[in-house]
């Protein structure tokens, strides 16, 4: 291995800092995913509320 001069070795501690602060930054935090649904919320929302409304409609029309 080579001897390096004292300018080498500074240059080269900080670069070996930058890097691992670069790694540190690219890394995800799992605590702040969430899992994305694949409908929106106003999507279920509408559904659901076609789906009890026909259901309730069905069961008036039956009665009546």
């Amino acid at each position: 291995m080579a001897v390096q001069t004292p300018k080498q070795r500074i240059a080269n501690e900080r670069f070996l800092k930058r890097t691992r602060d670069e790694r540190k930054l690219g890394k995800r935090k799992v605590a702040d995913s969430k899992p994305k649904s694949r409908l929106p919320m106003s999507w279920t929302v509408a559904l659901l509320f076609l789906l009890v409304g026909g259901g309730i409609l069905e069961l008036v029309s039956l009665f009546l």
